[in-house]
């Protein structure tokens, strides 16, 4: 692909200041069963390039799925031509060797075993075994079970000599059950929709404890059937860490996106609370409160070497014992901004282009263990798995719903709730964060459905947690 892509750009005929070329090959397989019987079984391919040209300071992007010289000089072209057109009301001038700085390097998914290990009639045993093992009685009325394997390869070069090859080995699956006794309805997952997202091979599929799991999650939907309805009262929240996921992606991880700040996404996905000014000296939590970038952990489903652009992924410090430091900004944003970002100009394909996007973003562990959390509390709501979210479009104020609950009592986990729900505003309730687990209790999670842009992108996030606990949040069923 290499040499394809050096002569590419060699060959290009157009005078701009800066070329890059972006290919994406992505292969993905999909099985999905309710009831144990086949509602699909599909497979898909697709492969195409992204050419990037600048132009007076303006980039200009135009895509193609055909290869061949022709091809990629033609949309080269039109890159060019959107580039020279916008360069008269440009917003910022941007520069090759400070936006597109030369890199060079690769990043491989780690994995055990191959994703073909498993041959598809293989995996939809596997599925329909989960699907009777879910149906734990009568009172349970559907079951599915889903798995998603995904080996995607890029290629990025560009005229200033940029070579960077990704290639990201992903499975994703999905269970759950709905029970039903009369009216009721209780619907119960693992971890929430499509949570358990991570790269790596086919050993995902071999954990020890995953019948044991399966039939839980079963007994669990029976279980909430007869479970009182959740409380209406202001006491303390213990978020478990896949509920934790949905709560640092809408309340932080949105929020923070350096191109919504400055108003990029208000007609689409929304603006932020948010300021340019806010970074460095906002106290956007309790000092208890440390968020994370990190592409670098090995599994977590939205790890990479690269971003879309070539910008190498490190670890940084988003906020630091409560104080906001940094933005999910690329290296555009953050020269239009002048605020600090990360290596996150990212796409969900050839035929996009790079936006700001979260990537993996967790909160790092605090010092005590879940049952030192547990025996701390007199009276609260612990929850687990999300199951319905509400935020407005300046991630401020936010009504999320949990699939299950228990009620604390004197330090005790004692009857089992249903229909949990919390309210708040995203400043309130990070500095209502009173105790953070240790990474006994620290967890990561994924969604492979980050939707935002025009045309839209729904992309591969990643975010880990420990138990947490937040004083003083009201919480209330949902129910009649």
């Amino acid at each position: 692909m290499w040499s394809e892509l050096t002569k590419a750009i060699a060959n290009i005929n157009i005078p701009a200041d800066w070329i890059g070329i972006r290919v994406v090959k992505e292969t993905s397989s999909h099985c999905y069963f309710r009831d144990a019987l086949p509602q699909s079984n599909g497979k898909s391919s697709t492969m195409g390039a992204m050419l990037e040209v600048m132009v007076n300071g303006c980039i200009g992007y135009a895509a193609t799925n055909h290869l061949e010289l022709a091809s990629l000089q033609s949309a080269a072209e039109k890159a060019y031509k959107q580039a020279l057109a916008a360069s008269e009301w440009w917003i910022h001038p941007f520069q090759a060797a400070t936006e597109r700085p030369k890199v060079v390097g690769e990043y491989i998914s780690p994995f055990l075993e191959p994703l073909d290990a498993l041959s598809t009639a293989e995996i939809n045993d596997l599925l329909v075994r989960t699907c009777h093992t879910l149906k734990v009685s009568e009172q349970i009325v559907q079951t599915t079970a889903s798995a998603t394997t995904t080996e995607r390869e890029t290629w990025f070069a560009s005229s200033n000599g940029s070579q960077v090859y990704q290639k990201f080995i992903s499975l994703r699956q999905h269970y759950g059950a709905i029970a039903q006794e009369g009216a009721i309805v209780q619907h119960r997952t693992n971890n929430g929709w499509e949570a358990n997202c991570y790269q790596g091979g086919m050993e995902l599929f071999k954990r020890d404890d995953t019948w044991q799991r399966v039939q839980h999650i079963g007994e669990q939907a029976v279980e909430l059937l007869t479970a009182q309805e959740c409380p209406n009262t202001r006491t303390n929240l213990v978020l478990a860490p896949d509920q934790m996921m949905l709560q640092i992606h809408e309340s932080v991880g949105h929020p923070l996106e350096i191109d919504r700040i400055l108003g990029d996404e208000r007609n689409y996905a929304g603006g932020s609370f948010v300021n340019k000014s806010d970074f460095g000296v906002l106290i956007y939590g309790s000092p208890l409160m440390n968020i994370t970038f990190d592409p670098t952990i090995s599994g977590e489903f939205a790890s990479y070497g690269f971003d879309d652009t070539g910008a190498v992924a490190t670890r940084e410090y988003l906020i630091k014992e409560g104080v906001l430091m940094r933005g999910l900004g690329s290296l555009e944003s953050q020269k239009r901004a002048g605020v600090p970002g990360v290596a996150c100009a990212r796409a969900c394909s050839w035929n996009r282009p790079a936006i700001d996007r979260m990537a993996n973003l967790n909160l790092e562990p605090g010092k005590a263990s879940f049952e030192e959390i547990i025996a701390g509390i007199e009276h609260g709501v612990y929850m687990e798995s999300n199951r319905s979210w509400s935020i407005d479009d300046r991630r401020y104020k936010f009504q999320f719903g949990c699939e299950y609950a228990k009620l604390i009592e004197n330090g005790k986990l004692t009857k089992t709730l249903r229909n949990p729900n919390y309210r708040a505003t995203t400043p309130e309730f990070w500095h209502s964060l009173i105790k953070v687990g240790n990474s006994s209790s620290w967890e990561m999670y994924g969604t492979p459905y980050c939707g935002k842009g025009e045309p839209n992108q729904a992309i591969w996030v990643g975010h880990g947690s420990p138990v947490c606990v937040f004083a003083n949040v009201e919480v209330f069923g949902g129910g009649t």
